[in-house]
């Protein structure tokens, strides 16, 4: 039972076991936001000066960097997963869904990479 219709079976139709993984790690990843976002709001709303200097300084806390370093990454994953299923469930033609999901990862990858390294060039007292 549960493994899909008769035909199914035979034609090799069942379940692949692929959406429960995706479907997971896009929750997880959403707990993952809403856990540091939290924690950034509530940062921010008791730094009380919001000036270049001071959110330099407090991002070169090691627990602060760290934590939006994770923030960055997790909110860049968790967007391409989720406009990924969009691109999957509503673009049809082969070629088309290629192109867009690959301008999708590189827009994610390039995203999140911008934002690590903004952080890191604060973090180590660059100019951003």
């Amino acid at each position: 039972m549960g493994n899909g219709t008769s035909i199914g079976k035979v034609r090799g139709l069942g379940s692949s076991h692929h959406g429960a993984h995706h479907w997971l790690s896009h929750r997880f990843s959403a707990i993952t936001n809403l856990i540091l976002m939290s924690w950034l709001v509530v940062s921010f709303a008791l730094m009380g000066d919001y000036s270049h200097a001071s959110v330099a300084a407090w991002l070169k806390h090691p627990v602060s960097a760290v934590a939006m370093i994770l923030l960055v990454v997790s909110l860049f994953w968790h967007a391409r997963m989720g406009l990924g299923v969009l691109v999957e469930d509503y673009v049809h033609e082969a070629g088309l869904k290629f192109g867009v999901l690959m301008a999708l990862n590189i827009a994610a990858i390039g995203g999140g990479a911008l934002g690590v390294f903004s952080i890191v060039t604060l973090v180590f007292g660059g100019q951003a």
